[in-house]
């Protein structure tokens, strides 16, 4: 069909909104609310557009045969600015510790309407601020409506943000119910448009871990940050800026860089020997534990699935307790004297920290935990030219990763180094739906039913499927967020399935160029278990852990 937008006509497909035909040929329309991974809303109304039959929102309206459209009249300008004010009169502004900040929507058709910020007096500056456990803050002054916060959340099976009252008295808030928590995915962050969400600290405390004059500053860098890090700075998608990364977090005063990919390798190491064990003793299935978000869904929502769980330690805690330990001792230095900082695409990982199971003699392995977004912001703030800046090697105390371990960044990453480790084959797996994958592998007599799983709603599928039938799989792997750790809540925005794929291709391109052999094989991860890891109990107070059924969490509420 053809449709007429701005006089031209175009080509339009039967069920394309005006919003994607005009996008499809580079028209512009302004949008706050929608978002491509979420249903739309039309809550904003700043997509408004004239048509014969009124002023419709393009985000939503469907194209007819001839129909024409204007997008930029007088009166289509009217509409968006008073909408825009009107979104104004709900948000607090408080740029200078935004997710958005440098890159804010509102501001920028602020700006391009001549909107008058403080037309309308603000509504929510009474709203309260509410911390949920040690990861996430919920700024309610600066929400706009739009939920899309609510169907993430619904979509991670989770639902525990709710909506309460119409109109202007609807108000976001955390549910009371005692059967509903936060497991601190922080997908609110990613898809709210008003930096109403954020990680805790974030950016209040970037500077913190550069004050520890008195101590060895020990950062550790994800896979997934490598990907990307660089989109903080309008750079293409790559892994090859972990160089730079290393060289700025040591020019702003961090005295060693290691790589949490080499902890990904002891990870799967013990991994694959526990699941060995677990075929021996015919105690499957097993699932993974590396995702922080799904750990806390399982403790809380399915703990009859906690004997099920790997008690193998997550990568970033391996390494810092290596770090605290081991490192620490080759030095002379005591633990308490190391802070080890994690630089994560997750912030359920803050949370992961607190964990008083994690501690070695009362030590925690890793001291505090930064997001993507965290260093990017760090490096603006001190002027860092990052693309400029000259690449240093990251210090390898324990020997350089293999592929496999950058693999963790994302979904998939962690199955096939376990396998791979164990059976010396790579399982080709296929997709059953959307972020569901299934595969097949001999290992000597027996045949192992293997998952790979991504979005908590299909986590939970999976759960209730395997309540009716415990052995449907044999090892499971599960990440909270879309496409693992390279979707993280802790990643730059905007962030959408397709920011994803190009973060994924970036990771996949930098493990391929790392040695393809087994993690057990690494030269550096051999010697540190034949000369320093060499017992039982060093073992398993360095790579193990122990989970518990937990109750729901306080939430802390701030006026």
């Amino acid at each position: 069909m053809e449709i007429i937008i701005n006089e031209k006509k175009f080509k339009a497909s039967p069920g394309e909104t005006i919003l994607e035909v005009a996008e499809k040929n580079g028209i512009k329309i302004p949008t706050l609310c929608h978002h491509p991974d979420v249903t739309i809303k039309e809550s904003c109304r700043l997509c408004v557009v004239e048509t014969k039959e009124g002023f419709l929102p393009a985000c939503s309206t469907k194209v007819k045969e001839g129909m024409e459209i204007k997008t930029d009249t007088l009166e289509t300008k009217s509409l968006r600015k008073t909408n825009l004010e009107l979104l104004f009169s709900q948000h607090q502004e408080e740029c200078f510790d935004c997710i958005w900040n440098q890159n804010c929507r509102m501001l920028d058709l602020a700006r391009e309407y001549e909107v008058e910020i403080n037309r309308f007096q603000d509504r929510k500056d009474h709203y309260p601020v509410y911390r949920f456990g040690s990861s996430l803050e919920f700024d309610s002054t600066k929400c706009i409506d739009c939920r899309n916060c609510i169907e993430v959340c619904q979509n991670q099976g989770v639902g525990f943000l709710e909506v309460r009252g119409r109109g202007h008295l609807m108000e976001i808030l955390p549910s009371k119910k005692r059967d509903k928590d936060c497991i601190y995915c922080g997908q609110c962050i990613l898809h709210c448009p008003a930096g109403a969400f954020e990680a805790v600290g974030e950016f209040e405390k970037i500077e913190d871990p550069f004050q520890k004059k008195d101590k060895t500053v020990v950062f550790q860098i994800a896979p997934a940050v490598r990907a990307s890090i660089g989109e903080e700075f309008g750079l293409p998608y790559s892994a090859s800026i972990m160089g730079k990364l290393v060289a700025a977090l040591k020019e702003l005063g961090g005295d060693k860089v290691f790589d949490v990919p080499v902890g990904a390798d002891f990870t799967t190491v013990e991994e694959a020997k526990e699941l060995l064990e677990r075929i021996e003793k015919d105690n499957l299935p097993l699932f993974t534990s590396c995702c922080p978000a799904w750990v806390s869904f399982v403790e809380f929502y399915y703990p009859e699935f906690i004997p099920r769980l790997t008690s193998v330690r997550s990568p970033h805690i391996i390494l810092g307790g290596l770090t605290k330990t081991i490192f620490a001792r080759q030095k002379g230095i005591s633990p308490e004297d190391v802070y080890v900082v994690s630089v994560m695409p997750c912030v359920a990982k803050k949370e992961e920290i607190e964990k008083e199971e994690l501690q070695i003699e009362g030590v925690k392995p890793v001291d505090y935990v930064m997001t993507t977004r965290e260093v990017g912001r760090l490096f603006k703030r001190h002027r860092l030219d990052f693309e400029k800046i000259k690449e240093e090697e990251i210090d390898h105390p324990f020997g350089e990763a293999s592929s496999a371990g950058v693999a963790y960044g994302t979904s998939g990453g962690v199955m096939q180094s376990a396998i791979f480790n164990l059976t010396g084959q790579k399982p080709e797996f296929k997709e059953v739906k959307e972020g569901v994958r299934e595969a097949k592998v001999r290992y000597r007599e027996k045949e192992l039913k293997l998952a790979v799983v991504h979005g908590l709603l299909n986590a939970k599928e999976v759960l209730e499927e395997m309540k009716e039938n415990p052995r449907k799989y044999d090892y499971v792997e599960v990440m909270a967020c879309h496409g693992g750790c390279i979707g993280g809540g802790g990643q730059p925005v905007p962030s959408c399935k397709k920011v994803i794929e190009e973060r994924k291709k970036a990771l996949c391109k930098a493990s391929g160029k790392k040695e393809d052999f087994k993690p057990g094989e690494n030269p550096g991860v051999k010697k540190v278990y034949a000369e320093l890891l060499n017992s039982k109990e060093e073992i398993s107070k360095l790579c193990h852990t122990s989970y518990k059924k937990r109750g729901k969490s306080p939430i802390n509420k701030n006026k």
